[in-house]
């Protein structure tokens, strides 16, 4: 079985979505499916089109196509995929609702693309979402496909080593004592204000590893904080290496408002740090207050949580480690497995005749 997995712009999508999209194939790469990552002939759609204007074929040949964004290579790939009875699976990543707090106007413009998602994702033969939640989102456009949730799973192998990252990464951000971090993009959906407020409450060290916007395009919150930033707090900006956050790292803070699931939750998970969370419907989902995360609403709680973890250090132990074990769950050979079967359930579903018709 030849399956496309398309990410379109890979080049310049930031985030959890390329991430996502990497651990698929990853995942896959343990089965017996033959992954393509381009859907046009020639490895661009410049190239594609050239061969198309002089007899060739436009797209390359596929028997599934996943595509993990929802832009216009994706309509492409949809719209071809119906027009030759490919089975399409679209991998709902992106909502209005993670959209919004994400960048300037980004508040105005989400709800005015859910028109656009609903028309999208309806194209499907199958829609994949990381979780319960988004399923729950999907449904209120309301999408009209099946939906099924699949965790985005983390890459436990590429975390390997995170510790001997501890001691440089700390000297060159100079952290000291419990270090509160967070992995990411910053910006407000993720709970910046309040990762800034709480830090402002406290007098443990805060690290925000991740890219953020410096020009017209980011929001006045995220200029804001990252132009003039608590004292206890830093912001590294892009880091060649993630395993310097979760080497340097203590206590995973993620205050944020809206996940679809949260990877860089995941990740600390599979890292044995202790996670302190925003109380969001979707950590319900795989965390359990007082298990393996302590949950919080308001800044207080926050500020409280910390309090605790910093005077507790078996506490902080003990979570860490049961949220080594919840990982688990999460593991890419458990992705590889549920993404092989859901394309030949999909297959199985379509006439012989049908299938690679593009080849």
């Amino acid at each position: 079985m030849r399956a496309l997995n398309y990410l379109e712009l890979a080049d310049h999508v930031r985030g959890g979505i390329p991430s996502a999209t990497g651990q698929q194939r990853k995942a896959l790469a343990g089965t017996d499916v033959d992954v393509v990552t381009s859907p046009w002939n020639g490895g661009s759609p410049q190239r594609a089109a050239l061969a198309a204007a002089t007899g060739g074929r436009l797209f390359r040949g596929f028997d599934v196509a996943h595509c993990n964004l929802v832009g216009p290579g994706s309509v492409a790939v949809a719209r071809h995929a119906k027009r030759h009875d490919i089975p399409l699976v679209l991998h709902a990543h992106f909502t209005a609702e993670d959209f919004a707090g994400s960048f300037r106007f980004s508040d105005r413009v989400a709800p005015a693309l859910v028109p656009y998602l609903r028309w999208f994702y309806s194209q499907a033969d199958l829609v994949l979402c990381p979780s319960e939640y988004t399923k729950g989102v999907l449904q209120d456009y309301p999408v009209d496909a099946p939906i099924e949730p699949i965790t985005n799973g983390v890459d436990v192998e590429a975390l390997e080593g995170h510790e001997q990252f501890r001691e440089e990464t700390r000297e060159q951000y100079d952290l000291e004592g419990m270090t509160v971090f967070a992995v990411g993009e910053v910006i407000e959906r993720k709970g910046l204000s309040t990762f800034c407020r709480v830090a402002q409450r406290t007098d443990y060290d805060f690290a925000w590893f991740g890219p953020y916007e410096t020009g017209p395009q980011a929001s006045e919150v995220t200029r804001k904080w990252t132009r003039d930033p608590p004292e206890n707090v830093r912001f590294t900006g892009y880091v060649d290496d993630i395993r310097m956050a979760f080497g340097a790292g203590d206590v995973y803070m993620l205050p944020a408002k809206v996940e679809n699931q949260g990877i860089s939750v995941l990740e600390a998970m599979a890292t044995g740090k202790a996670v302190v969370v925003r109380d969001i419907p979707v950590f319900e989902e795989f965390l359990t207050h007082g298990e393996d995360c302590l949950k919080c609403e308001t800044e207080d709680e926050f500020v409280d949580a910390l309090d605790d973890l910093a005077a507790d250090p078996d506490l902080r132990e003990r979570l860490g480690a049961n949220a080594r074990e919840s990982a688990r769950e999460h593991s890419l050979d458990h992705v590889g497995e549920r993404l092989e079967a859901i394309y030949e359930s999909l297959l199985a579903d379509e006439p012989d005749d049908v299938r690679g018709r593009t080849e």
